[in-house]
């Protein structure tokens, strides 16, 4: 690997290109994938889902730097959503929550049957006493 001019290592400027100039972006997706690569170090014998394993070979143990490495050498990489996909997720979301309030207002209608005939069960044998 050929060295590079810059003190920051990889040169910033080359991330930016990466994530399409955007700031945000390259803290967002760095910090998305060190914390998948944090989970994959501390979660040797568990049964938890199994996070992807460092994709370089670099000295630090660094997991941002890891990231960071992964993003510049191409083995990182994103998708930023369409504004169709993004309302396509809000209408699948918007329907998934009024599915699970129409489940909620049936087990309340269910309870309140329950409740109504324990209470004419009650009043029959008040009544029969």
């Amino acid at each position: 690997m050929a060295e590079r001019p810059t003190l920051v290592d990889p040169p910033i400027e080359a991330l930016l290109k990466k994530v399409g100039d955007s700031k945000f972006t390259l803290v967002a997706v760095s910090a998305l994938r060190a914390r998948d690569i944090n989970d994959y170090n501390s979660s040797f014998g568990s049964s938890k889902r199994r996070p992807t394993p460092p994709q370089v070979n670099i000295l630090s143990n660094k997991s941002l730097s890891i990231a960071m490495e992964e993003l510049y050498e191409g083995k990182l990489e994103f998708h930023r959503p369409t504004a169709e996909e993004l309302e396509v997720e809000r209408a699948q979301a918007e329907a998934a929550a009024a599915a699970q309030a129409e489940l909620g207002a049936e087990a309340s209608l269910g309870f309140a049957e329950a409740e109504i005939k324990g209470d004419i069960t009650a009043l029959i044998n008040d009544l029969a006493d």
